[in-house]
Order: structure tokens, then sequence, then C-alpha cells
């Protein structure tokens, strides 16, 4: 019944992330892709208002506490996954990584007022040392957020993200809302990153909203 529930409450925020990538397909449509995504004009962001964030405190990678206050006035790349995961987590954090490192090096002054986050569902797996070796692979700057099962699954249930343990022969797997979030500097979501392209489209997205 728990995961019911995260699933429903995951359900009603991607219906406003859904209206929002149609929205984008008809606007790509209309200007035949000619303007590059960053030089449109900004429009009021597609989950304003969401009720998807709040308060947390969790272990860093490096095994000390964290908070959201830590990374306040910091614009924030939010991705739930966890470091055994077979596929899709390494191939989304990779475009996030190349993503950062594309603006470290074409807008280093927008890339210093981002901080990308990973928060693992899979606390019981996911130690600080193994956060650690993963996160590292992909960006110096992105940080590994563990912690106990409830403070978890209570993060999980603030940023609208399902996830559930699945059995896998001998193991198991972990089931989860796939998403990553732009927040900005007062911890407010903004919109969903585009893990279906690019690393140059992630970095476009990022560029278009960060002030």
């Amino acid at each position: 019944m728990q995961a019911r529930s995260y699933q429903i409450m995951a359900g009603r925020a991607m219906n406003r992330i859904f209206q929002f990538v149609a929205a984008s397909a008809l606007l790509s449509l209309a200007a035949c892709g000619a303007v590059p995504r960053q030089e449109l004009p900004k429009q009021e962001p597609p989950l304003a208002g969401a009720r998807i964030g709040g308060a947390f405190t969790l272990t860093d990678q490096n095994g000390s506490p964290r908070r959201d206050v830590d990374f306040a006035g910091k614009w924030r790349i939010v991705y739930f996954g966890y470091t055994y995961c077979p596929d899709i987590c390494p191939t989304d954090m990779l475009k996030l990584g190349q993503a950062m490192k594309l603006l470290d090096k074409e807008n280093p002054a927008i890339a210093a007022k981002v901080a990308p986050i990973f928060i693992s569902v899979d606390p019981e797996r996911d130690t600080p040392p193994v956060l650690k070796q993963f996160v590292g692979q992909f960006h110096p700057r992105f940080t590994g957020l563990t912690g106990s099962l409830e403070a978890i699954t209570q993060v999980a249930k603030d940023y609208a993200v399902a996830f559930r343990k699945e059995p896998a022969g001998e193991s198991y797997l972990i089931g989860h809302t796939q998403i990553a979030y732009l927040m900005d500097g007062e911890g407010k979501p903004i919109t969903s990153l585009p893990l279906e392209k690019d690393a140059r489209a992630i970095a476009d997205e990022v560029k278009h909203w960060v002030q």
C-alpha cells in the first residue's frame, strides 16, 4: 500500500511534466528548431507551484551530514537512483555529468551556480564509500546522499519519487521514478531535465533557466 501511494503521488506530479513535454514539442514544431533553447523567452517554469522538494538531513559520500539548507543559494539538479542500477542510472548520470562539464567549459559562471545531487533509493547497499566511488566517475562536484530507509522514503515522497525493491535472483533491483529535477536557489522546483535527450540538450535547458 505504501508503494502504491507513492506511485499515485508521483503520477500526479508527472502529469504536469508530461503536459510540459507536449507543449515543448508543439513549440519545437512551430519554430522548426531555429532558435536555441536558452535564447527563447522565459515563461513560467513548468513546475512552478508544484509540491516538490522539502527539508532533509542525509549523509554525503564523505560520511558527513548534509541538510537541504547546505545548498541554499545554489540551483540544484536532483536525481534519484542507485549505484547498483545495471543501465538507466549510469546512463542518466553520464548525461548529467557531461552536461555539467559543458557548462564548466562554455558558461562557468552558470556552472558555478549549479549543485548536482544524487540521492540513493538503495540505502542498504549505497554506503558513503560506495557513493563516493560512483558519483566521482561523473563530475567532481556531484554530491551523493544516502541515509536510513525512513529518511530516504520521506525525501522520495517529498520529491514525488516512487521506489520499491524488486527481487532479482539472489539479489534485488530497485524500481524507481526516472527524473532529474532542476530546483532554484530557494529549493523550488523549476522543471524536469530532458534525460531522454543528450547532454547538450540538458545543458541548454539548465542555461535557459539558471539566472
